[in-house]
């Protein structure tokens, strides 16, 4: 389950995302992409020892500038707009006003928005145990306390500097290891991200190193953490893991559309005739069912991978209590919240007509039941079977699957 929920950021949000960025520059991102392949999937050995991901990131820049130089002479119109260019701000000062403590005085404001912090530190908390458990799948054990003590400790650090955001494990343990990180390649990584922010570099980062020739490294992280899943998982639990991309497609699609959606203006698109008022009530009807689909998405994985799991291995009981615990959590918006946001309520609060409709109680409700029926079925799954469980790849094909 934690594989699945993991392996469906990664494969989804982290490789995905990465691909139009990628194709608005195809020749960079391509040429870096092949280098990615060959060293870092491949495990080819570039010229002079020259790491996989510096020589992808050489090979973009070299491609880059040659393109530059070509485009100066003739015009060809290779080098795409890029946008506005960052601006270079060295040695910022604005950050050291967090230390004078004055947002202390506004604590109380935030009280209102806890519905969203809540549902998103404790994912960011199972976003660290999926980081370990990602760790353990390479060979790397690390004790998970630790890793979520320390994620407390700099979170807390953090927010006295002015940070709004949880920390947590970058994910893509296997990525690095395989790329030949090691404790060293953490403290460089913080050292120049630090820097930068500090000293401001970060602008000149941008603009002599085209995007294209980097991003190939981050869908090269996201396969590696896919491959490796599927390594460290039985083979009759790959369904599992399939399964847990499936809420996490569901937020790729909203992130990407929900871009865009707010623009629309449908009763415009009525009045001149250009959607037939049945269909924009469709379109709005599947755009809320995607929306609480995505909601609390690495949750919702990580509960469906594991139940799927148990399943597989005729544990209908233990099935049975992850669906119970999906239930409970729709109840509290934790999953599947239809509330913007995925903004996270109490049950009583679905009796406030300010805060639901019918037809968002109505949706919370049948999610709700719906796992309860699950979880029942289960039950008497459990409770009729003769079923032996499974414990061994081999038990579950001499089943015929």
């Amino acid at each position: 389950g934690l594989l699945g929920s993991l392996m469906a950021i990664a494969l989804t949000l982290i490789a995905f995302t990465q691909m139009p960025k990628i194709v608005a520059t195809p020749v960079v991102g391509f040429a870096s992409l092949a280098i990615v392949l060959v060293t870092l999937i491949g495990r080819g050995k570039l010229p002079f020892r020259i790491p996989g991901a510096l020589g992808a990131v050489l090979v973009g820049c070299a491609v880059w500038y040659s393109m530059m130089g070509i485009d100066a002479f003739w015009d060809t119109g290779l080098i795409p707009d890029s946008g506005p260019v960052a601006q270079t701000r060295w040695f910022p000062t604005e950050w050291l006003i967090a230390f004078n403590f004055e947002w202390l005085q506004a604590m109380p404001q935030t009280i209102v928005y806890l519905p969203y912090i809540v549902p998103f530190a404790i994912t960011t908390v199972i976003g660290g145990i999926d980081c370990a458990e990602s760790a353990a799948s390479v060979g790397d054990d690390f004790n998970t306390n630790t890793v979520i003590g320390v994620e407390a400790v700099a979170t807390i650090l953090a927010a006295i500097c002015g940070g709004v955001l949880q920390t947590t494990p970058y994910i893509g343990h296997p990525a690095y290891k395989a790329m030949g990180g090691r404790a060293a390649y953490t403290l460089a990584t913080a050292l120049f991200v630090g820097g930068a922010g500090l000293i401001g570099y970060f602008g000149l980062v941008l603009k002599w190193i085209p995007e294209a020739a980097m991003l190939p490294i981050l869908v090269f992280i996201g396969l590696e953490i896919t491959s490796q899943s599927f390594h460290a998982t039985p083979r009759r639990h790959y369904a599992a893991l399939a399964i847990a991309c499936i809420p996490a497609l569901a937020k790729l699609v909203m992130i990407y559309l929900g871009q865009y959606m707010p623009a629309i203006n449908y009763e415009s698109a009525v009045e001149s005739g250009a959607i037939k008022q049945g269909d924009m009530l469709h379109l709005k009807s599947q755009m809320l069912q995607l929306n609480v689909l995505a909601g609390g998405f690495i949750v919702t994985s990580l509960i469906w991978a594991s139940a799927t799991a148990k399943i597989i291995d005729r544990r209908y009981f233990s099935a049975s209590i992850y669906f119970a615990i999906g239930g409970m959590l729709v109840l509290f918006g934790f999953i599947h919240s239809p509330l913007v946001g995925d903004r996270m309520f109490l049950p009583w609060q679905m009796s406030d007509p300010e805060v639901f409709n019918a037809g968002l109680k109505r949706i919370v409700l049948e999610f709700a039941v719906a796992y309860l029926v699950m979880s029942i079925l289960m039950f008497a799954m459990a409770s009729t079977t003769k079923e032996k469980p499974i414990d061994t790849d081999k038990e579950y094909e001499q089943l015929g699957c």
